[in-house]
C-alpha cells in the first residue's frame, strides 16, 4: 500500500479505527456515560480536520477506486460536522429515553466512514460496498429504542427495502459492467467514447442504479420507507438519517453520472425529469395532511430529495453541469443546517413513549418558549425558501440552474410546490403563535447550543452564501 493510497481513506481509517477503539472503551466505562459520546466527537472532529486539509489537495489510491479532490473534501466535512451535530442531538435525547448505550455513537462512526467512502468512491464495486457500510449501521440504529415496536418495525422495514434496493445497485453494476467490461467510472467513459459499450445494457444498468439510490435518496416512486421509518425511529437516528444517508446517495448519484455517463443524457435525463417532479409534488402535497411532525418532516425529506434531485437533470450539458452539481452540494449543506436544527426542537418537545410529535402539542410555545419558537420558526420559513434563508437561497441556485439548462416546466413544478409547501410549513407557526397551549421542553445546554447556533447559522450564513456557493463551485472542477 502506497502513500497515496493511505492518503486517499486517511478519515475513513481514522474513524473506522477510532470506531473499533470505542467498542473496547466502552466495556470498561459503562458507568461513565458521558465518556463514549466525547470519544467519538473526538475521533469526527479529527476526521474533520484531516478533510479541511485535504480540501485543497487532490489523490488517488488503490489503482483509481477512491480519489480525493474537492468533491471529496467538501463532502466528507459535511458528514463530519453533521455526525458532531448527531452526537449533540443524542446525548440528553438517549438517556431521557433510555436508550443511552455506547454503541450507539460507534454505529454512527462506522455508517460516517460509509458515507465518506461513497463520496470518494470512483469504481461502481467500491460505491456498493460504501452503500453496504453506511446502511447496515443505520438499519440498527433504527431499531436502536427496542423493545419499541415502532422502531423494531422501522428497522425491519428500512433493512428488508434497503437490501431490496441494494440489489437493483448490484444489477445495474453487473450491466455496466457487462456493458463495457468495467466498473471504473473513467474505464466505463472512454468505453462509451470509443463506441465498444454496449449502450442499451449500459442505460438499463444506469436505470437500475438510479431506482437503487432513489431508495436511498427517498425519491418517488421509491419513498414508501420513509414516513415509517422517520416515526419509528428515534428522533436523534432520523435527524441523522434525513442528512447523512441523502448526502451520500446524492454524491453516488452525482459523481457516477456526471463523471460516467454524460453521454446517455437523452436517454436518462427524462427520467431523471419525472422522478424530480413526481418527487416534489407527492412529498409536498402529501405532507399537507399530517398532524405528526416527524411523519410532516419526513414527508418535507421526500420533497427536498425532489429539488436537490432536479439538478441532476443538467448532467450530460457540459456548460451547465458544474453549476447544477455545486447547486446541489450547497442545498445539501442549506439543507443540513436546517434540518438539524428543526429536530433539535422536536426533540426538545417530545416525551416517552411518543408523545409531544403532534402538532397540537405546539400550542402555545411562542409565548412559553419565545427562543426556541423563533428558531423553529427559521427553520420552516428555511425550508419553505423565504428569504433571508439559506433554504431561499438554496433553492435560488437550483431554480436558476435549471432554467439554464432549458428546462423551465421543471422550475415551475418547483416554484408551485414551494408555494404548496408554504401551507403546512407555516401552520407549525400558527399554532406555536396563535393558539394556547402548555408546552412541556426539555432543553440541555447541549441541545439548546444546537439549535440556536443552527438557527443563527441558516439566516446568517444565506447573507455570506456567495462564497459558500464559490466553494461548492471550486469542489466539483474535478469531475469535469
Amino acid at each position: 500500500m502506497t502513500s497515496t493510497d493511505l492518503l486517499s481513506i486517511l478519515p475513513i481509517t481514522v474513524l473506522v479505527a477510532w470506531a473499533c477503539v470505542l467498542l473496547l472503551v466502552d466495556v470498561f466505562t459503562k458507568k461513565n456515560k458521558w465518556l463514549t459520546p466525547l470519544l467519538a466527537a473526538v475521533g469526527l472532529c479529527a476526521a474533520l480536520g484531516i478533510s479541511i486539509a485535504q480540501s485543497g489537495n487532490i489523490y488517488a489510491g488503490f489503482k483509481g477506486m477512491v480519489v480525493v479532490d474537492g468533491f471529496t473534501a467538501y463532502l466528507n466535512i459535511l458528514f463530519a460536522a453533521s455526525g458532531l451535530a448527531g452526537i449533540a442531538l443524542a446525548f440528553d435525547y438517549n438517556k431521557r429515553m433510555g436508550l443511552d448505550r455506547g454503541e450507539y455513537y460507534v454505529l454512527l462512526l462506522f455508517s460516517i466512514s460509509g458515507m465518506m467512502l461513497m463520496a470518494a468512491a470512483t469504481d461502481l464495486i467500491v460505491v456498493f460496498l460504501a452503500l453496504e457500510l453506511l446502511s447496515i449501521p443505520l438499519y440498527v440504529l433504527a431499531g436502536f429504542a427496542r423493545p419499541n415496536p415502532d422502531s423494531e418495525e422501522a428497522a425491519l422495514k428500512y433493512f428488508l427495502l434497503g437490501a431490496f434496493a441494494g440489489g437493483f445497485v448490484v444489477y445495474g453494476v453487473a450491466l455496466a459492467f457487462g456493458a463495457t467490461g468495467s466498473t471504473s467510472l473513467g474505464a466505463i467513459l472512454a468505453a462509451v467514447n470509443t463506441g465498444s459499450a454496449d449502450l442499451t445494457l449500459l442505460v438499463i444498468g444506469a436505470g437500475l442504479i438510479i431506482v437503487g439510490f432513489g431508495f436511498k435518496v427517498a425519491v418517488v416512486p421509491f419513498q414508501m420507507w420513509t414516513p415509517d421509518v422517520y416515526h419509528g425511529a428515534p428522533s436523534a437516528v432520523t435527524a441523522f438519517m434525513a442528512v447523512g444517508a441523502k448526502a451520500a446517495g446524492f454524491a453516488a448519484l452525482l459523481r457516477v453520472f456526471v463523471a460516467a455517463l454524460p453521454t446517455l443524457y437523452q436517454e436518462i435525463v427524462p427520467i431523471m425529469w419525472v422522478l424530480a417532479a413526481l418527487t416534489m409534488i407527492v412529498g409536498n402535497i402529501v405532507a399537507i395532511a399530517q398532524s405528526n411532525i416527524k411523519r410532516l418532516l419526513a414527508y418535507s425529506s421526500i420533497a427536498h430529495a425532489g429539488y436537490i434531485f432536479m439538478s441532476l437533470v443538467t448532467f450530460g450539458q457540459a456548460e451547465v453541469a458544474p453549476d447544477g452539481v455545486a447547486a446541489a452540494l450547497f442545498y445539501l449543506l442549506a439543507y443540513a443546517v436546517t434540518n438539524f436544527g428543526a429536530w433539535g426542537v422536536v426533540i426538545a418537545l417530545e416525551k416517552a413513549e411518543g408523545k409531544g410529535l403532534e402538532l397540537d402539542d405546539y400550542a402555545g410555545l411562542g409565548r412559553k418558549y419565545p427562543a426556541l419558537a423563533a428558531a423553529m420558526a427559521v427553520f420552516m420559513l428555511s425550508f419553505t425558501g423565504v428569504p433571508p434563508t439559506l433554504g431561499f437561497v438554496g433553492k435560488f441556485f437550483l431554480f436558476r440552474t435549471v432554467l439554464e439548462a432549458g428546462f423551465v416546466g421543471l422550475a415551475l413544478i418547483g416554484v408551485l410546490t414551494s408555494l404548496i409547501s408554504a401551507y403546512y410549513y407555516l401552520r407549525v407557526l400558527v399554532v406555536m403563535y396563535m393558539r394556547d397551549g402548555q408546552p412541556d421542553v426539555s432543553r440541555p445546554v447541549l441541545l439548546r447550543l444546537t439549535t440556536g447556533l443552527t438557527a443563527v447559522g441558516t439566516v446568517v450564513l444565506s447573507i455570506v452564501s456567495v462564497p459558500l456557493f464559490r466553494w461548492a463551485s471550486q469542489a466539483v472542477l474535478r469531475l469535469f
